[in-house]
């Protein structure tokens, strides 16, 4: 369906980060290179986990399925914005526009509920190790999975469809990299008082509960492992650690920029390259330096692909 045509605006011009060139050029190199390390770590931990039968575990599943949103997140919007620094086309189609919206809000969503389902995981096994294999069964982790995803495509049409309904007539210009509601419903021809009230309740007050939810939980998990002192609570305290760093950097610009959707400031921009961009990268960062078991899997698939070259027969012409 074209729903250009239910708009008099047929397309949005992405105002970007900034007007200089020298920026524009840093930001490109930047970005460009935040994009690879993002795609290169992540995709790497996906194979680390499925070809290693070490990491054939809850925990690890989760960690794939995160990895594979994550790189998903990165590319809704950070390829174009390369792009546009290079061509200096900065315009976007109405389609393209609500496109965008419709991603984002797919992959924030569906990581949400996995982050959620991440902590549950741990939850379960530093508290309830006794039931753990009873409780976290496969089924289950594929179940929690799908349920991800499920929640996120409906809170995805639930923004696209009242993205939808917005009547465009005037201005077009967007100030932001990518087209986002909080942005995007500024431009409408109608009161974006009512419209911020309803940016509020749909997605900044459940990014909050949801937090406060994880927090909790964690606060449950540390006070476990401090009463005991053994290496595995050691370890179980380093991978919670690193859990809670990933919820605390990908809530906290979303709980900000959707709790207060008719802010100008130029942190809600910051904030927006924070998790879109920076956010994605940090999974394969923190995961790989501080879980031991990760980086051994790694060490393994890299030493089989090594060994695996030097046993290729060598033909010479």
């Amino acid at each position: 369906m074209d729903v250009s045509n239910k708009s008099a605006v047929s397309e949005f011009v992405l105002l970007g980060l900034s007007n200089s060139w020298e920026l524009q050029m840093f930001f490109f190199m930047v970005f460009s290179l935040f994009y690879v390390v993002t795609m290169v770590g992540n995709s790497l931990i996906v194979i680390t986990v499925v070809v290693d039968s070490h990491l054939h575990s809850p925990m690890y599943f989760l960690l794939a399925n995160l990895s594979v949103i994550d790189m998903s997140l990165a590319s809704f919007a950070t390829p174009k914005m390369i792009t546009d620094y290079l061509t200096g086309h900065k315009t976007i189609s109405f389609d393209g526009c609500i496109t965008q919206i419709f991603f984002l809000h797919l992959f924030t969503g569906t990581e949400i509920i996995l982050l959620m389902a991440m902590s549950f995981d741990r939850y379960i096994a530093i508290c309830k190790p006794l039931r753990y294999a009873s409780i976290i069964s496969p089924q289950v982790c594929v179940a929690l999975v799908v349920a991800s995803w499920v929640v996120g495509v409906m809170h995805s049409m639930s923004q696209v469809i009242f993205a939808l309904t917005l009547p465009f007539c005037g201005p077009n210009k967007v100030d932001s990299f990518f087209c986002d509601l909080p942005v995007v419903f500024q431009l409408a021809c109608i009161d974006t008082n009512v419209l911020g009230l309803f940016m509020i309740s749909t997605s900044g007050i459940i990014a909050l509960s949801c937090f406060i939810l994880l927090f909790n939980s964690y606060v449950i998990v540390l006070i476990t492992i401090k009463q005991h002192s053994s290496r595995g609570s050691s370890k179980a305290l380093s991978t919670c650690t690193a859990h809670f760093i990933v919820v605390f950097m990908f809530f906290g610009p979303c709980i900000f920029i959707y709790m207060w959707p008719l802010s100008n400031f130029l942190i809600d921009k910051i904030l927006s390259v924070f998790y879109t961009i920076f956010t994605p990268v940090l999974n394969p960062i923190i995961y790989t330096l501080r879980n031991q078991d990760v980086k051994i899997a790694i060490k393994k698939l890299k030493n089989r692909f090594l060994n695996s070259n030097k046993a290729t027969p060598q033909h010479y012409f």
